[in-house]
């Protein structure tokens, strides 16, 4: 197996390809921009010749996505891989003659649909009128504090409390099932998995480290941006353009803030310091299993620990949440406003993580940008929090004046 780590450009894989005659390519996509990379890279292969089969897996990807756009332009095999453990028993049905062909022959791809209303379809165009789905009389909440702050975070064990099960045991260890419920049950394997990653959370006790910096920023509303002021009022110090929703009446994220003057958070929290090489020295021990864990440890460590400072912000913010919510309601963002992270649908822009860089400094902790503008280390988490309670999770398209969508 040859690892060619983040954002390598479809010239290095194809070079690989070359070099070392591998018998698939695997592609990961976190974010809504990677995704959409997928369908270039893919073309960029088929051009170079290239003809083994794809893997392709992430949380920006869906098995719809992977058929109807990525396979369509690679015109080879793509296989959806939704975990690690469904990518590694793809891997063996493809080094294994007697289920490989069934595999190809199943994850040949499909002909992106058309709309059946076909061209004459009329074209919608988005402008900049804050939706009606969103409520104007709502209380604007002051925010408690408008300096910057970056703080270590000692307690791993409540950070830990924060991380979604399904999350961590399902999507990145693979388990079938309810893991919490199966636990209770005293399932054999759930017993076992649970066993084995309360040994590596013992271990990563020891060198975990849990950063965080974070900000209030007044603001105004202007269309479909968003002008974030000094402390002092003044400014703008940093302006954000975000899309809207192609759809009439449609959302955009400017929506949420509050005429004549409201406030945003903005963060950065972080659980890779020295992960990489503790995972690379587990990979060389042999000991897999271990790397896997850790790594995904410390994924889903950095989610925990953005769900826990968003839970303090809005505690701070003036509107706790209601006694006796529940972690699972939690996961499922029932309190009070939203947190939205560049690259994902409401804002899809990845590059407007510079301004969030250029407010914050996350380099403090220890996370820097890539030219991609992706995050290092990969286990770091950064977004926009919004305190509106009509806040709702929607796919923007990208923020340009007017966009115009057949």
């Amino acid at each position: 197996m040859v690892k060619l780590c983040l954002k390598v450009p479809p010239q290095d894989l194809i070079r690989a390809y070359q070099d070392h005659h591998p018998d698939a390519i695997g592609l990961s996509g976190l974010l809504v921009k990677s995704a959409q990379q997928m369908v270039i890279t893919a073309t960029d292969l088929r051009e170079a010749g290239v003809r083994i089969p794809l893997l392709v897996g992430g949380a920006a990807l869906s098995d719809k996505f992977t058929r109807t756009r990525i396979a369509p332009a690679y015109g080879e095999s793509v296989c959806y891989a939704k975990d690690a453990m469904t990518g590694l028993r793809l891997m063996n049905q493809l080094t294994d003659p007697a289920a490989r062909e069934a595999l190809l022959e199943a994850s040949r791809g499909e002909e992106p649909s058309r709309d059946r209303k076909g061209a004459d379809t009329p074209s919608l165009v988005v402008g900049s009128s804050r939706s009606t789905k969103v409520r104007t009389d709502v209380p604007t909440p002051n925010p408690p504090y408008l300096d910057r702050r970056a703080r270590l975070i000692p307690n791993l064990p409540e950070i830990w409390s924060h991380i979604n099960p399904y999350m961590l045991y399902g999507r990145h260890l693979g388990f079938k099932g309810n893991f919490e419920k199966l636990l209770t049950d005293r399932d054999p394997k759930a017993l076992e998995l649970y066993a084995q990653v309360e040994q590596i959370k013992e271990q990563a006790a020891k060198f975990m480290k849990v950063r965080a910096v974070w900000q209030f920023f007044p603001c105004r509303r202007d269309g479909n941006s968003i002008h974030l002021l000094g402390p002092n009022g003044s400014g703008p110090v940093h302006s954000f353009h975000f899309g809207r929703q192609p759809r009439e009446d449609g959302l955009c994220l400017s929506d949420y803030i509050l005429d004549p003057a409201d406030a945003i958070a903005l963060f950065v929290v972080t659980a890779g310091e020295g992960i990489r090489q503790r995972v690379e020295e587990a990979k060389q021990g042999g000991r897999y299993f271990e790397a896997h864990a850790l790594q995904a440890l410390a994924i889903e460590t950095a989610e925990g620990a953005a769900e826990w400072l968003h839970r303090r912000l809005r505690e701070e913010w003036g509107f706790p949440d209601p006694t006796g919510m529940t972690m699972q309601e939690r996961f499922t963002s029932r309190y009070r406003g939203k947190r939205y992270s560049f690259g994902y649908p409401a804002c899809p822009n990845l590059d407007d993580q510079q301004g969030l860089w250029k407010l914050l400094e996350p380099e403090e902790i220890g996370v820097r940008l890539t030219d991609g503008m992706m995050m290092d280390p990969e286990a770091s988490v950064s977004a926009l929090v919004f305190h509106h309670p009509d806040c709702a999770y929607f796919t923007a398209s990208e923020a340009t004046e007017a966009v115009e969508v057949s």
